[in-house]
């Protein structure tokens, strides 16, 4: 059981150090971005960070939560 856990801790050890090789060994190396607003194909195809299209949609809406229960509530009745 030990020689398990030891093993799958190099293993681990050893693909952490394989993806930080060009973080480790190059000279101002830091992990790419990947957030969607810094990809140039993503906005290029109108992809947009989540809560920037949360905060466009809720400019689009035309009435409040409240009217929107009024006209409803005007309808049934």
């Amino acid at each position: 059981m030990l020689y398990t856990i030891l093993f799958t801790l190099l293993i681990v050890a050893i693909c952490m150090l394989l993806l930080g090789v060009s973080i480790l060994f190059k000279k101002g190396g830091k992990f790419p971005n990947g957030h969607v607003s810094n990809n140039k194909k993503l906005r290029q195809n109108g992809v947009h960070c989540v809560q920037a299209q949360d905060r466009e949609e809720q400019q689009k809406r035309k009435f409040s939560i409240d009217e929107l229960e009024k006209s409803l509530y005007n309808r049934k009745n």
